[in-house]
């Protein structure tokens, strides 16, 4: 016999309401009216909601006190309609809270007909753990870059329950790199059952995590490392993550543990600054939700958390260069342990692309067009404002300007060439670079 249920818990909406990235609401919600009775009514139930639930019951009893003589001052009378309403009112309690994960939201009919409809659980079971599979539950990339350094870019925190297949796979993927490069800067937030997860591939023994405190039933939950995990663990491995504005809620939490356990190093921008968990509060009669955190992130070592201060990095680097700079701490790191020179040789290569990709030349044609000329099998020419390679039997390539006398490839990864210049400043030869080390040499035959 199949159960019917109507769902209460709407963690998922709230969340969704209350991130940075919450979509703006359509003009067409616009139009639904919202008199003064409405206000009254919506301010009523988010206030008991508040006093109820919220983790600081002094600050819910001002946010209240707050609203309600906003509302007896006749701050709210132009505002008619929910949607305007609601973001208003939003606003205001932020302003009292200063609480990102707070948020108070229109639900359109259709939307609050789905949710409180009675449906199959086995048919609303499949339908979320159908759109989860599609998305990969958020994993979107994975990748053994050069110098055996690993990258893992996911975007939410999936329920363990649901996404631990997916994760036990990425970190098994990744278990031999030397380093590891895992980028948060798109991530919002989630459950904090998979960041348990993924850390209990950092650590051979037991760690305490994080916990949480619950206002509401005056109780703790604690997070440790799990004791066994699915394949091997990477307690050697070196650690970087990367943050932005855009980190959030449990991303910020998996950030703050590694800053504070000293497990890896954080490059970035400062996080968000959302440390509440929350729940979902849907008043059905006024077609609004309501995203209510509910307690509080302590972390074990600090003894506080990150809500409203973000978390710091450890190098401060605009978000969009983040990648770089940690990748570049990685090598530069692993070339200092390198005991091998073919090794050192590999993770030189690799250093002169970051590098070039952080400090970008851009060699004037004339320089580009002295290089020009016949260099035993390989020949440089200039054309179209662009100096292009072309080694005899192969295809030609644009050579792209790392310094202004070396040059890599969009078409392959493994190679450079270098412009060896006499003392006169003159082309001697050129010099092909290999990512193993291996270099071979072609001296200029002529100019043209």
């Amino acid at each position: 016999m199949k159960t019917l249920l109507r769902p209460a818990v709407l963690t998922l909406l709230a969340v969704l309401f209350a991130s940075p990235d919450a979509r703006a609401q359509s003009a067409a919600e616009d139009v639904v009216p919202c008199d003064a009775a409405m206000r009254a009514e919506i301010i009523d139930s988010v206030s008991a909601a508040l006093i109820q639930t919220y983790i600081f019951l002094d600050v819910a009893e001002e946010m209240e006190q707050h609203v309600r003589q906003r509302f007896r001052d006749g701050a709210y009378d132009d505002v008619t309609t929910v949607p305007q309403f609601t973001q208003v009112l939003t606003q205001d309690l932020r302003s009292i809270s200063h609480d990102r994960h707070l948020a108070v939201r229109y639900v359109p009919p259709e939307m609050m007909a789905r949710m409180t409809s009675e449906v199959d659980a086995e048919e609303l079971e499949r339908e979320r753990a159908e759109a989860l599979a599609r998305s990969n539950f958020n994993f979107k990339k994975i990748e053994i870059m050069p110098g055996n350094v690993g990258y893992l870019r996911f975007d939410s925190f999936v329920d363990a329950s649901r996404s631990a297949p997916t994760a036990i796979a990425a970190m098994n993927f990744l278990a031999n790199t030397d380093a590891l490069i895992i980028d948060l800067r798109y991530n919002g937030g989630g459950s904090p059952s998979l960041i348990q997860l993924i850390y209990s591939y950092f650590y051979d023994e037991p760690t305490h995590l994080n916990s949480f405190y619950v206002r509401e039933t005056d109780e703790w939950q604690q997070f440790w490392t799990q004791a066994h995990v699915e394949g091997p663990r990477m307690t050697d491995v070196d650690l970087y993550v990367l943050t932005s504005e855009r980190t959030f809620s449990g991303a910020e939490e998996f950030s703050y543990n590694m800053k504070n356990l000293q497990r890896g190093t954080l490059v970035g921008d400062t996080t968000g600054g959302g440390a509440h968990p929350v729940n979902g509060r849907l008043f059905e009669s006024l077609n609004v939700n309501m995203a209510l955190p509910f307690g509080r992130a302590v972390n074990p070592i600090s003894g506080t958390n990150w809500e409203g201060v973000g978390v710091i990095p450890d190098v401060a680097v605009a978000s969009e260069e983040a990648f770089e700079h940690a990748y570049l701490l990685a090598v530069r790191k692993l070339k200092q342990e390198a005991t091998d020179e073919r090794r050192a040789a590999s993770l030189d290569f690799v250093i002169a692309g970051l590098e070039a990709r952080l400090n970008p030349v851009d060699p004037s044609d004339a320089v580009l067009r002295s290089y020009v000329g016949t260099y035993g099998p390989r020949r440089l020419t200039f054309e179209d404002g662009q100096l292009w390679y072309q080694r005899q039997g192969n295809p030609r390539m644009r050579a792209i300007p790392l310094t202004e006398t070396l040059f890599g490839f969009s078409e392959i990864d493994y190679f450079r060439i270098e412009v060896v210049l006499d003392p006169s400043g003159q082309p001697l030869k050129l010099v092909g670079h290999y990512d193993n080390g291996d270099t071979d040499e072609s001296p200029r035959s002529n100019g043209a």
